[in-house]
């Protein structure tokens, strides 16, 4: 069985190490989802968002500032949070798909690439960056 999937979910954790989730790909759904289960939480966020993130770090050739936020706080210019609910972005807005649980995109996706080999991320306690590989 192939990881990724809801059966066997990407097992990951936050980049200060603080918290652990799964996620997994739905591609059946609508739209195209990447399911992230943080404890009882679930978040969602367009399957094009890994593709999308790596192209955009790709772009942008250095390390960038994960800048994780909730929906309701603003995200800081220049960060992964910010590109992640950007009008300039693939999708035109949020990757999230859940409202009220749209933000933290920052803190759940870079392990997500970290671990499909498409990026490095820091692990620091705090202040975080990554980039492509």
């Amino acid at each position: 069985m192939a990881e990724g999937t809801k059966e066997q979910p990407w097992k990951l954790t936050t980049p200060p190490g603080t918290s652990t989730y799964e996620m997994y790909e739905d591609e059946d759904g609508d739209p195209p989802a990447l399911v992230c289960v943080v404890g009882s939480t679930t978040l969602k966020y367009h399957l094009s968002a890994v593709k999308d993130l790596h192209a955009w770090l790709v772009e942008r050739g250095d390390w960038v500032s994960l800048g994780a936020a909730d929906e309701n706080k603003p995200a800081a210019d220049g960060t992964v949070e910010a590109w992640g609910r950007s009008d300039k972005n693939p999708v035109k807005g949020w990757y999230g798909l859940r409202k009220g649980y749209r933000g933290r995109f920052a803190m759940y996706l870079p392990p997500l690439l970290e671990k499909l080999g498409l990026a490095e991320v820091t692990h620091d306690a705090r202040n975080n960056k990554m980039r492509a590989v």
